[in-house]
């Protein structure tokens, strides 16, 4: 169905008349169950046209209309908690929790984020931007709500690509374990989670509901059954869903200690609410946990998004009627595609080199990296911990893997940078992708912590290149390193300089004076050494000589070039777009201290508090980052 075909004017009128209604829940669960059928109807056409003038999370948000409806319909939130795993599933959530008017400033400074977020809604019971949180929080809530003696649920929603995260199976284990008896666990089964999902446990539930078995089992009961007298036709019904059951993942949730119920239609919302009103009997007998097997669609109800689910996940602005994008304007590469074709150039030379990503082969540029080398790229799952550790094996065995991993993502693999990589000395390169401020997706993506988490660690190197092609050196800095070397990056297009065909290794801590002066310094790491530039010239017009230095390395330091420079001005500005906390202003002052080098020195980074959503570019004006706060600081340091 197209998308003018799958929203009929007199019907979307009817529906959006009804959906104007919703403010809350309680609104909903006023409404009989064809009405609330017509709400979950009317809520797909609204996040298809809301999304097409804002730009957000589409396909996923499609997939689970009739899941949230049903969800909140049944159960009494807020007093049962709803925890939606990651959060880009839950824009039908927000609209029926009073943020249908936000959407129009969704992602943007002062809007709504694009996430849940506990401090934006009181039905936004746990927020997370991470995959496979939901099922251990929302077992935690359970546990303290029995521990109060309080009759409320807990429900987890996580997508089948959740799944692969281990921490999702440790929760699930410890909830049997527990026989935590107000749990829910609705596993959202797309096959999908950003990119097709990978691993064994996304096979093994694709491939139970598909095995000729399994369709010739059902079909001898379909004619079996057809055969039958009405009494012993329920008896055989029954049976045939038992032995549907008995080839289906039942098995294994059952061995968890869940009592397991479907696998179900998740779009068909009479289906979804009368299992969801089953499922509430059950908890009242002491039949808990409960995991629900919904089979769905990503981008279901709107056929651009449901054939290429992948590309409509994030999107920008876009035409409802066509499904078309806006033309591209030609611009400077991003940085992910130079690194992709970096690595692939010298992964041609070298065949030791492999690529290796947790679940963003795409938002990474290692899918080009898979085209071009097929058997030497591996897409874990949405599993970073394992990614670090598998990486670790490879390079023991004398293999150069490269993990390509956002920053905000590595976090979670930190234990395994610290003892599988790192005191080990393995040779691992981990490009840590969207570095910095990241823009709509806000406070649970900005990779703004990775130099504090890692410049404390033995053996490894840490560096940022100014522009695009810097980074292309630096890759090869890092895959000639014998041990672990991290290079950070930001999201999106460079600034358009010229690449050089011959690629060459950086000397090992070394940083670059890109203009002399000798009033004061400016010190930069990564991408904000353009503005320096910039700042310096502001000042050079006003009769400061101000010298600026792209020290490319936060570990090991340009000791010798840095204190040379510092020891000639009388001030020196560090700039960074990372945390202040244990960053690479931190490393010159700790630097500074033990050198007694008596300039006064202020350090621009991000303050100690969470960044939100909003446009980078008026976040680092905001913030000081850009040019004028630079200069700003440097006339007041002068």
């Amino acid at each position: 169905m197209s998308g003018a075909d799958n929203f009929a004017t007199g019907t979307e009128r009817a529906d959006r008349a009804l959906l104007s209604r919703i403010e809350s829940p309680a609104d909903l669960r006023a409404l009989s169950p064809e009405q609330a059928a017509e709400v979950a109807r009317a809520l797909r056409a609204e996040i298809v046209q809301r999304v097409s003038q804002s730009g957000g999370h589409l396909a996923s948000s499609l997939g689970a209309v009739e899941l949230i409806t049903a969800l909140h319909y049944t159960f009494d939130t807020p007093r049962d908690r709803l925890v939606l795993d990651v959060g880009h599933q839950g824009y039908a959530h927000k609209m029926l929790t009073g943020r249908r008017s936000g959407f129009e400033r969704i992602g943007k400074e002062g809007g709504i984020g694009k996430f849940l977020r506990r401090g934006e809604s009181s039905y936004d019971h746990f927020g997370a931007g991470h995959a496979g949180t939901s099922i251990s929080a929302a077992l935690g809530m359970a546990q303290a709500f029995s521990q109060r003696g309080e009759r409320r649920i807990a429900i987890a929603m996580i997508g089948d690509g959740g799944m692969t995260a281990g921490m999702a199976f440790e929760a699930l284990n410890h909830a049997g374990d527990l026989r935590q008896k107000n749990l829910v666990v609705v596993l959202n089964d797309n096959e999908m989670s950003i990119s097709p999902n990978v691993g064994a446990m996304s096979s093994y539930l694709s491939r139970k509901l598909s095995a000729p078995l399994v369709r010739r089992v059902k079909g001898w009961a379909k004619e079996f059954l057809g055969g039958l007298p009405g009494d012993m036709l329920h008896w055989a019904q029954k049976a045939e869903e038992s032995i549907k059951v008995f080839f289906s993942p039942g098995m294994l949730f059952e061995a968890l200690g869940f009592k397991y119920v479907g696998p179900i239609q998740g779009h068909r919302m009479p289906v979804l609410l009368e299992t969801f009103q089953n499922v509430k009997a059950m908890l009242e007998n002491g039949d808990g946990p409960i995991l629900v097997h919904a089979l769905t669609a990503k981008g279901y109800g709107y056929e651009p998004a449901q054939r290429d689910p992948f590309r409509y996940h994030g999107v920008g602005k876009f035409d409802v009627e066509s499904g078309k994008f806006p033309p591209s304007t030609p611009g400077p590469p991003k940085y992910q595609k130079v690194f992709a074709q970096t690595l692939i150039r010298m992964a041609k030379e070298d065949e030791r080199i492999i690529g290796i990503t947790a679940a963003m082969a795409d938002g990474t540029s290692l899918d080009m990296f898979k085209r071009a080398f097929p058997k030497r790229f591996y897409d874990v799952g949405i599993a970073e911990q394992h990614a670090v550790t598998f990486a670790a094996g490879l390079a023991a065995e004398g293999m150069k893997p490269v993990a390509a991993i956002y920053s905000t993502f590595l976090q979670r693999a930190y234990d395994q940078v610290v003892h599988d990589v790192c005191v080990q000395n393995l040779d691992v390169t981990f490009a840590m992708d969207r570095a910095g401020l990241v823009g709509a997706d806000g406070a649970t993506h900005q990779g703004l912590y990775d130099l504090a988490y890692l410049r404390a660690l033995p053996n490894i190197v840490v560096m940022s290149p100014k522009d695009e092609n810097e980074l292309q050196h630096m890759l090869k800095t890092a895959l000639e390193y014998p041990g672990p070397a991290a290079l950070r990056y930001p999201r999106g297009a460079g600034f358009g300089v010229a690449l050089d065909a011959e690629l060459r290794a950086i000397p090992l801590g070394e940083a670059e004076l890109l203009r002399d002066g000798d009033d004061a310094l400016i010190v930069a790491y990564g991408t904000r050494a353009n503005d320096a530039l910039h700042a310096a010239e502001e000042l050079a017009a006003e009769g400061s000589s101000v010298a600026v230095l792209n020290a490319r390395f936060a570990k090991p330091l340009d000791e010798t070039r840095i204190l040379r420079a510092a020891r000639r001005v009388r001030a020196v500005l560090t700039v960074e777009e990372h945390a202040a906390a244990g960053g690479f202003g931190g490393a010159l002052l700790e630097l500074f201290a033990r050198a007694g080098v008596s300039a006064a020195v202020r350090c621009l980074a991000i303050p100690d508090r969470l960044i939100e959503h909003g446009d980078p570019a008026a976040q680092h004006a905001e913030l000081g980052l850009d040019s004028a706060g630079m200069a700003r600081a440097l006339r007041e340091l002068l």
